[in-house]
């Protein structure tokens, strides 16, 4: 028996978000500086915003601009966006003016949408954005061509619009953090954003009853998989509008917080807070640490606070991830565990050749969740892609890893930031995952450096722990535990190490800073 009439396809965010709407109305969705918003109002002031986009000719396709800080109205922005098909462009608040400018040309946006502690600067670029941007919304002062976010959505209809969405519609476009050069627009479709979310969700023990604390701008990919994961089975989001440890521990108590992502550096300092004062986090089900390598130490201090432990994600916006569950970090704590649900990867030399069990090369993957591509960007989308000797498309990661013979994934490093010493290749990782062993280290980044004899030669930059840290004793120690090869020519204390919002260290500019090194 057949039934006529039974729609078949899968439906996309905006209509399970629409659902959660009807159906789960009345539980918390949005919790955010003493606003709480239950899905139907979520919802419904969503689908306020996807009206006024579509009354101001903004459509299915058409980029928005979303320069803002964390809030209600950023949540209702990008899932506004959704609602009403077009594509919001989320741009990083700590990146320049002139890489916000550069992005929002490359982007092609029609609309922008700015949080009012973003406007003075963004009317400030007005002039260099172009006539193709019709429509300015803030949540701040309305003047001049600039409308009152709230005016703009008042009055519109709160039912989902029809805006015709098809899969293979592009949702969003987050540009690359730019540690390794000019950041690439990074396209998401939304029936790839959807898979991508159900995959994560399993993989990070998402459900329908998960209070999720996000505490990392929302313009961010971290923040993205936390969001949509929670989202998707109908959980409640708990926003941050900044991080800070004291309001991260209160807010996990008061809000029974089951879920969290963060990146490494967040959950250092939150374990230091523990130690200094009370604290619950008995809810806690799952947290996820990424943006940058979880050391052995951090996460053995991370299992030790939170009888939840933590789970690992390496991964790429571009649709590289792995994970490690919590019931296989001992004995495997350099780990980053195993592809996502219905992904594949493989480790391959530089020709191209796929490589055995603890052999180190570049990390490839395949599965659903790869980006169809960077946005106008042919040469880099193919510079990304690696065709195996059956014709199969893979995505490079541009770091080099190893699976063992169980399968579990360890990275080694970023591809360009290998150290060529004597003719041998070296890895800032493992010298840095030796460094962060010494008490004195509270942070460390190794980078290459000239040699006279060697071409290259490995540099420590350190952050202390505290006062009256001697460099030389640092060095000594960690050369004892080095091999021969991966010894330090030199350890420099410095007061902070340069780093994205995601927690990425960002070695391009320690490179610059300290391109005047040399050694003999």
């Amino acid at each position: 028996m057949m039934f006529s009439g039974f729609e078949s396809h899968a439906p996309l965010l905006p209509e399970i978000l629409a659902l959660h709407g009807r159906w789960r109305g009345e539980r918390d969705a949005l919790v955010c500086e003493g606003q709480r918003l239950s899905w139907r109002e979520f919802c419904a002031a969503n689908h306020r915003f996807a009206h006024a986009l579509h009354g101001a000719g903004i459509g299915r396709g058409e980029r928005v601009g979303v320069v803002m800080s964390n809030g209600v109205e950023m949540a209702v922005t990008l899932f506004g966006c959704m609602a009403a098909g077009a594509v919001s462009v989320p741009i990083n608040l700590s990146v320049a003016d002139e890489a916000i400018a550069a992005m929002l040309a490359d982007a092609g946006v029609r609309a922008l949408v700015v949080s009012a502690d973003q406007q003075p600067r963004l009317h400030a670029l007005r002039h260099r954005l172009g006539p193709s941007i019709t429509l300015l919304v803030t949540t701040g002062t309305a003047a001049g061509d600039w409308q009152c976010f709230r005016q703009f959505c008042d009055g519109q209809p709160e039912g989902l619009p029809d805006s015709g969405l098809q899969g293979t519609d592009f949702l969003n476009i987050i540009y690359s953090s730019g540690t390794t050069g000019m950041p690439k627009g990074i396209v998401h479709t939304h029936a790839g954003r959807r898979d991508w979310a159900y995959d994560l969700a399993i993989a990070l023990r998402y459900h329908g009853a998960a209070r999720t604390l996000l505490t990392i701008g929302l313009y961010s990919n971290i923040s993205w998989v936390a969001m949509l994961c929670t989202v998707l089975g109908g959980g409640t989001l708990v926003i941050h509008p900044r991080f800070d440890t004291d309001a991260f521990l209160d807010t996990v108590a008061a809000e029974r917080i089951t879920h969290t992502a963060m990146v490494p550096i967040q959950f250092q300092r939150v374990v230091e807070a523990m130690g200094q004062r009370e604290h619950d986090v008995s809810s806690l089900q799952a947290m996820m640490s990424c943006g940058s390598p979880l050391h052995e130490r951090l996460k053995r201090s991370i299992f030790q606070a939170f009888p939840c432990g933590i789970i690992e994600l390496y991964g790429l916006t571009e649709g590289i991830i792995t994970t490690l569950d919590t019931e296989d970090a001992e004995g495997r704590w350099s780990s980053v565990g195993k592809p996502l649900l219905g992904t594949d990867i493989c480790i391959v030399d530089e020709g191209g050749r796929k490589l055995g069990p603890g052999e180190s090369g570049e990390v490839v993957s395949r599965g659903r969740i790869t980006m169809p591509g960077y946005l106008g960007r042919d040469e880099a989308s193919r510079e990304a892609e690696y065709i195996d000797d059956n014709g199969v498309q893979w995505l490079r990661s541009g770091d080099i890893g190893m699976v063992d013979e169980a399968g579990f994934l360890y990275i080694v490093d970023r591809k360009k930031d290998m150290i060529l010493s004597g003719g041998q290749n070296v890895y800032p990782q493992d010298i840095e995952a030796v460094l962060v062993e010494h008490p004195a280290v509270d942070d460390v980044a190794v980078i290459g450096a000239t040699s006279q004899r060697w071409g290259e030669t490995p540099v420590a930059l350190v952050v202390a722990v505290s006062g009256g840290a001697d460099a030389g004793a640092i060095r000594a120690w960690a050369n004892e535990r080095l091999g021969k090869q991966q010894r330090l020519s030199d350890v420099i204390l410095v007061d902070e190490l340069p780093r994205n919002p995601n927690g990425k260290i960002l070695k391009r500019e320690l490179r610059r800073t300290f391109a005047e090194l040399s050694y003999a």
